[in-house]
């Protein structure tokens, strides 16, 4: 712990102060061999033909939710989009933004938070950067990460893979942590409290490569913009029309009176702990069998799939038996939630 109880202009500044920060707050909670060395680089030995790299960023509001917080999220985010291509995530990299004022007591338990998320997955974050802005500059903190990992063999996901007959499939819930988020903003209370999904998925992601290969044809987790996001995405690369089934799509009750009490729809409602796979039509229901055997996949459900025609559009079967087009999400509904 610094003497300090706020962060100061001076943490950022390069001198004994930025030492202490980075000696005493950060270094020991990510303590690696690679981290250790305090270099301007950290140097990696990962043996593999194909290399997978990602880069993200995190300003969520509020920091703190039910579920997680910033220092978690950043965490499982850049895991999770290394472990839906396939990869097998490697190292990480963790950069700060803080704010001038900010509490130091708050600031280590957001470093506490990430580092016990990072040493849960197995994935060592080697490297990072701090910077500290006048107040006013920035809301409190931000996180930048970015991430490496080797490609598992026989991961062979892409647009170009998908063809008519591919099960959609979903792992768990959707729309728990965009709801969380926007409930707690919101000041929204319910009988049952509603918690973000957040959490690293790439333990999941690789028991379903091993054991299905190439009848995973493509994975996403589904971030901003939700389902709708990324069936949309789908079918628009690809020039085929998906089928969705409503009565199919698990979403927690809580989730859906939230979002009735705010007018959003949850296909639009973001996760940070689910998966949306497309697998071929033979492998699908020994897929969801799988699945549930992870503690990250008790609720997966096949709830679509991709079907012949021309246009290509995601068209929802609703619970009253009537058809509505699923269309791409504006962008707009919920600022921050990642």
């Amino acid at each position: 712990m610094t003497e300090n109880k706020k962060v100061m202009l001076a943490h950022g500044g390069g001198g004994r102060l930025m030492n202490e920060l980075i000696g005493k707050l950060i270094v020991p909670r990510f303590a690696n061999a690679a981290l250790g060395q305090l270099k301007d680089s950290a140097e990696l030995n990962i043996p593999a033909e194909t290399l997978c790299f990602t880069t993200d960023s995190f300003v969520v509001k509020p920091l703190v939710f039910n579920g997680g917080d910033i220092g978690k999220l950043a965490v499982c985010g850049t895991i999770n989009d290394l472990a839906v291509v396939g990869a097998k995530p490697a190292a990480l990299s963790l950069s700060l933004i803080i704010e001038e004022g900010f509490d130091m007591g708050l600031l280590e338990a957001l470093l506490d938070s990430a580092a016990c998320t990072a040493q849960r997955a197995g994935v060592p974050i080697v490297t990072g950067d701090t910077k500290v802005v006048e107040k006013g500059a920035a809301d409190g903190i931000y996180i930048n990460t970015a991430g490496i990992g080797a490609k598992l063999d026989g991961a062979e996901v892409g647009f170009e893979r998908i063809c008519v007959g591919d099960q959609v499939i979903v792992t768990g819930t959707l729309g728990d942590h965009g709801m969380t988020i926007m409930s707690q903003r919101e000041g929204l209370e319910f009988t049952s409290s509603l918690e973000s999904d957040c959490a690293a998925l790439n333990g999941l992601a690789e028991l379903l490569f091993e054991k299905f290969g190439r009848d995973v044809k493509f994975m996403r987790d589904p971030t901003r913009g939700g389902l709708a996001a990324v069936a949309n995405e789908i079918v628009q690369h690809v020039g085929l029309p998906m089928e969705l089934d409503e009565a199919a799509i698990p979403i927690d009750r809580t989730v859906q009176a939230a979002a009735d009490m705010l007018g959003l729809d949850v296909l639009n409602i973001a996760n940070e702990g689910r998966i949306v796979a497309l697998v071929a039509e033979d492998a699908a229901e020994r897929f969801i069998a799988i699945c549930r055997t992870h503690p990250l996949g008790r609720h997966a459900a096949i709830i679509g799939s991709v079907v012949s025609g021309t246009e290509p559009l995601v068209e929802l079967k609703t619970k009253a038996g009537g058809r509505r087009v699923v269309q791409m999400p504006y962008g707009r509904e919920l600022p921050r939630i990642c």
